[in-house]
């Protein structure tokens, strides 16, 4: 016997109201297909938590008025919360991703999970204070980390620079100090869901590139970020470059892209030049300076990224493909480097509209995609029913 498809819920019409736009009842009944009558409960059902709101009367066509109802995104909030290697970033924000209180601090990610997460328990809080809203308020908290997670259990996978985080159970230290869903995921994937949402909102495929340490990629496909089957989708730092077989990665195999085009890697290869770099932030700061050797050296570096995201171009077939991280600020020259490869290399039907382009959301971009991350999860379909039931 054929079962009969479910019919949607209030969640589902939420979706609908979810960009702002004041809609009337006969309107959301004209969208959904529903009697007035299921629009209405429905109605009801959302304005009792809080999820929308009245916004006012649509213009009449004859007779009263209509009232037009809206997203009431200062309902809630959420905490994002971006941690680096030597940097914590947090945010509280409305449920439209709007910011309430922000916070960058330093933070050594080495310290473990134990202290680690402790302080982000503690200046959750306080930045919940100082956005005027309670612990109650708080829909979920999105943690990424530098480093592989398996999105599903939250749990970090074998993360080459956190010592101590190995299958750390992160939401369930995090849920012991909130009570609110946690999500956790990789630093790169937070950082392109957060440029998406916020520079890109319209672009359905979108490629962000972080240049940093190491080097990662967040795909947005069809809309949404797509993480694979074990959460290593992007994990391009880890693809093999000719001509650079005896360059030995941190990864135990040998001519990654990470190991000859990293920040860290170009800071290498410039101290044995006779420069004076300590990191990556010294390579940035030598480009901007006007010096030869490290303009020289982060072309070639992004000529050598190139080579790799021309493969990703002809596999993916993204409209932009954005630049992040800390080697993304020197300027022209690694995306001068990537553009001649992959203008070059990848078919013209793939690059005919094709954009490559720097981060426009800087800094924030990784704290406002975890924000994001754990507002979706609260406004998604089943979290609205399981709340309005």
């Amino acid at each position: 016997m054929a079962v009969s498809p479910r019919t949607p819920g209030a969640g589902e019409m939420f979706q609908l109201l979810r960009d702002g736009r004041p809609r009337t009842r006969a309107e959301l009944a004209t969208l959904t297909g529903q009697a007035r009558s299921t629009v209405a409960g429905r109605i009801d059902a959302l304005m009792a938590t809080g999820l929308i709101a009245p916004a006012g009367e649509a213009t009449s066509t004859g007779g009263r008025p209509p009232a037009t109802f809206a997203f009431n995104a200062s309902s809630q909030a959420v905490l994002g919360v971006d941690l680096g290697a030597t940097h914590a970033r947090l945010a509280v924000t409305d449920l439209a991703s709007t910011v309430l209180a922000e916070l960058d601090a330093p933070l050594a990610i080495a310290d473990g999970p134990g202290p680690v997460l402790a302080w982000v328990a503690e200046t959750g809080h306080k930045l919940l204070e100082t956005a005027g809203r309670s612990a109650a308020d708080l829909a979920g908290v999105g943690l990424g980390l530098p480093g592989p997670v398996e999105h599903a259990t939250g749990h970090p996978n074998n993360p080459p620079i956190m010592p101590g985080w190995d299958d750390a159970d992160v939401p369930g230290i995090l849920r012991s100090h909130f009570d609110a869903p946690v999500l956790v995921d990789n630093d790169v994937n937070i950082m392109a869901l957060g440029e998406h949402r916020i520079a890109w909102p319209d672009v359905a495929d979108l490629i962000l590139v972080k240049v940093a340490t190491g080097i990662g990629a967040g795909i947005i496909a069809d809309g949404a970020l797509r993480r694979g089957a074990q959460g290593a989708a992007g994990d391009i730092g880890h693809v093999a470059v000719p001509g650079a077989e005896e360059v030995v990665c941190r990864c135990g195999n040998v001519g990654c892209l990470e190991a000859i085009a990293s920040a860290q890697a170009l800071a290498a290869r410039l101290r044995e030049e006779g420069l004076d770099v300590a990191g990556p932030a010294d390579v940035v700061a030598l480009v901007r300076g006007g010096d030869v050797s490290a303009g020289r050296a982060v072309r070639q570096a992004g000529r050598e990224i190139g080579s790799v995201l021309a493969a990703t171009v002809s596999l993916l077939n993204p409209s932009v493909i954005v630049l992040g991280g800390i080697l993304a600020e020197a300027g022209e020259h690694l995306l001068a480097g990537i553009r001649e490869v992959v203008y070059r290399r990848s078919l013209p039907l793939a690059t005919q509209h094709l954009r490559i382009a720097v981060a426009r959301s800087g800094a924030q971009a990784g704290v406002l995609g975890a924000a994001a991350m754990a507002a979706d999860h609260a406004l998604s379909p089943d979290a609205v029913d399981a709340l309005t039931a």
